[in-house]
């Protein structure tokens, strides 16, 4: 039996927001700048750079994502729920799911011992479970560093899915020491890779890749990912709105959340879809 979209879509799109905030003097390692300062030196400007997120660009995304009726899936580190608790309330109730992202984005899992990682993934979600109202099904790591334990922890947590895939095209179905969950693929190209050239290059990219897929692989996924700090900036939201309007033009497009995503995965017959399955084994 051959893959399928619900009712028969030949492309699934979903869209992930990356929601961050960094520990008290600390800054992303990337900014706008084009002069970076010296080893040592306290970049004030980048700090305050990305707390651009919270003040202005969660708040802009949602309102895109409303205005095109779409659903995004806003991964968040659970310091913007006590910074930031407003929009954290705005994101469900504008319908919208919220997936765990850690504490600070600076803080990753790969750099702690297992317990700290287990406390940081449950003291993450209680958070967000505390001013959303809702607990988080999902989860991605920042900067994708996960360990060995992530994924047990995760599920221990109360986690049905996680976003730490990079190695396969569809979401699949994988077990861990508390029992099954979902693996969901997300973007290899988000808008932070063109900070310092041309944001028209996001669409350029994904608008190209959409029509590869749509043409040649009849079911298939393509995820896109905002940064609240810089892709809720104008020049981008401009980038992105248009995509969206060119994606939207295509009646057999299915517009789709990483949680519903999940769920097809844990209801297929199959627990992984390799490229060979689907488009060579089914031609034998």
């Amino acid at each position: 039996m051959s893959l399928q979209w619900p009712n028969g879509k030949k492309v699934a799109v979903a869209v992930t927001v990356m929601y961050e905030t960094w520990s008290e003097g600390k800054a992303p390692s990337y900014s706008v700048q084009a002069t970076p300062l010296k080893p040592g030196a306290t970049d004030l400007a980048g700090a305050k750079w990305s707390t651009y997120g919270g003040r202005v660009g969660v708040w802009r995304i949602i309102r895109s994502l409303d205005r095109l009726g779409i659903p995004g899936t806003f991964f968040t580190n659970a310091a913007c729920a006590d910074l930031y608790p407003d929009s954290i309330r705005q994101i469900v109730a504008s319908g919208h799911d919220i997936g765990g992202h850690a504490w600070y984005q600076n803080e990753l899992l790969a750099y702690k011992e297992p317990k700290e990682e287990r406390e940081t993934i449950f003291r993450s979600l209680d958070k967000l479970e505390e001013i959303s109202g809702t607990r988080p099904t999902g989860w991605l790591s920042p900067v994708l560093a996960f360990t060995p334990h992530t994924p047990d922890f995760l599920r221990e947590a109360g986690c049905t899915w996680h976003a730490d895939v990079t190695y396969t095209d569809l979401p699949h179905r994988i077990e861990t020491k508390f029992g099954a969950m979902a693996a969901v693929p997300n973007s290899d190209f988000t808008d932070n890779r063109v900070l310092k050239s041309s944001t028209v290059d996001l669409y350029d990219v994904h608008s190209t890749t959409f029509d590869y897929l749509h043409e040649n692989e009849p079911m298939s996924l393509l995820a896109l990912t905002l940064h609240c700090q810089f892709g809720g900036r104008p020049m981008v939201i401009a980038a992105f709105e248009k995509l969206i309007k060119y994606i939207a033009q295509h009646d057999d497009v299915w517009f789709t959340s990483h949680a519903e995503l999940a769920k097809w995965a844990m209801e297929a017959e199959t627990p992984d879809h390799t490229y060979r399955s689907r488009y060579f084994d089914s031609a034998a």
